[in-house]
């Protein structure tokens, strides 16, 4: 709260801003809930605390908004801290992938699973018919916490509405630069995935077969990469040869994808 009072000041006198100062640190979603229930526009326009929008975001994800059919847009994300650490670049890199291969493919049948939190933008009558969903959703019978974009988003979904991607709204969000909290923030990721493909597996079922295999790929490869790993470990432990055959394919996928991502985007980090 005291980070914010030099904003506030600043901000205050302008009929344009409306700053919600709640009582204590309520979490994202009742956050979110706040503002949206005290929101008047159209369109409602999520941005994480730590990221930059391009000047043109707001304009290019409203065009994409136009058509009424449409509940939800995201923006590409970019990490601002790129050339901080091997691992900022590494996940820059990952959400360059994620944002115009998966994001863009998915968006070709209107379908977006996960419109990430840095910046996506929501039609807010829409919003209001899902937030007691979104607001009361449990897990192991406790509030939910976590996982809050991938769920919106579903609701989204669920509720009839398409979600897309809009690849020349850009915004630039700050990234894990070490290990430790990029590996939390990747459980938490990988928590949410795991539950909300649950949850809307009867969803799933109505769309796209090429969105059904997408999801499934995406729940089921970490987990046969993994086994494909301690199975070769435990070759080697227990006989001493190297699987040679398991690493040469990872090896040959890992450079597809590159290559062609390198090809797609001319850049030759990738």
């Amino acid at each position: 709260r005291d980070a914010l009072v030099g904003v506030h000041e600043k901000y205050a006198g302008d009929p344009r801003f409306n700053f919600i100062a709640l009582p204590k640190n309520v979490g994202k979603r009742k956050a979110q809930i706040a503002a949206i229930r005290r929101s008047c526009g159209d369109l409602v326009l999520n941005v994480d605390s730590d990221t930059i929008l391009a000047p043109d975001v707001i304009t290019r994800l409203a065009l994409k908004m136009q058509d009424q059919a449409v509940g939800a847009a995201m923006g590409q994300l970019a990490a601002s801290n790129r050339s901080e650490t091997w691992l900022t670049r590494l996940i820059d890199m990952e959400y360059w992938l994620a944002c115009n291969e998966e994001r863009a493919a998915q968006a070709r049948f209107g379908a977006v699973m996960c419109c990430c939190g840095p910046c996506a933008m929501y039609r807010r009558s829409a919003l209001v018919s899902l937030l007691d969903q979104y607001e009361t959703q449990r897990f192991r019978g406790k509030p939910s916490d976590f996982g809050e974009d991938r769920h919106l988003t579903i609701l989204m979904l669920k509720a009839g509405f398409r979600t897309e991607y809009v690849p020349e709204a850009v915004a630039a969000t700050v990234v894990p630069n070490r290990m430790g909290p990029y590996l939390r923030q990747q459980l938490r990721w990988a928590r949410s995935t795991f539950r909300d493909t649950l949850l809307a597996f009867q969803l799933l079922r109505g769309l796209n077969i090429y969105l059904t295999l997408d999801v499934i790929g995406q729940n089921i490869g970490p987990l046969l990469l993994s086994l494909s790993l301690l199975a070769g470990l435990a070759q080697f432990a227990t006989t001493g040869t190297v699987p040679w055959t398991a690493c040469l394919t990872i090896a040959v996928m890992t450079m597809v994808r590159c290559s062609v991502a390198a090809f797609r985007a001319r850049q030759l980090r990738f």
